[in-house]
């Protein structure tokens, strides 16, 4: 039987939307783009001090509407911009309304400086499920966006070579 894979993302600046957008094509899965209704602006000089404080006070944005069932998917790679050290507050609103339980998951994470406890994190709120993997990237689209895209492809193959 062959695995419904979908690669479910937050990307605020284009960077976890570049590693994304990779891995789909790198192993043919549908994709699917979390938005919060009302989002940082992404060339606000303020959005890592904003972007930390939601995260560290664990917000859970009202999300934009979104016609794909993660739940009817197998294989799901999750990728999240780490801020203060953990994933994206959409990301916690996605978890928070989608029931992923007995799935295989993947994680990715793109950031400036360090992961923190972000894939930690997300596994604790992605309890029940069977773990592949985990990436993360430091700045792709400013750091050789080719040599990262390349990169996540190969991971992705990776993982999915083990299903």
């Amino acid at each position: 039987m062959e695995n419904k894979v979908l690669v479910v993302y937050y990307s605020l600046e284009g960077n976890t939307k570049l590693i994304a957008e990779a891995i789909s094509k790198a192993v043919s899965g549908d994709i699917l783009q979390i938005k919060p209704k009302k989002d940082i602006n992404p060339k606000s000089k303020m959005r890592y001090l904003i972007g930390g404080k939601k995260s560290i006070t664990k917000e859970k944005p009202e999300l934009l509407p979104y016609d794909i069932k993660a739940e009817d998917y197998d294989v799901l790679f999750i990728g999240t911009p780490v801020w203060a050290g953990n994933f994206a507050p959409a990301m916690r609103s996605f978890f928070a309304g989608t029931n992923l339980k007995h799935k295989k998951i993947a994680l990715f994470s793109c950031n400036g400086g360090g992961n923190g406890k972000t894939f930690e994190n997300m596994k604790s709120e992605l309890q029940g499920n069977e773990f592949l993997g985990e990436i993360e990237f430091k700045n792709p689209l400013k750091n050789d966006p080719e040599k990262n895209v390349e990169k996540a492809k190969k991971w992705a193959e990776d993982v999915c070579k083990r299903l």
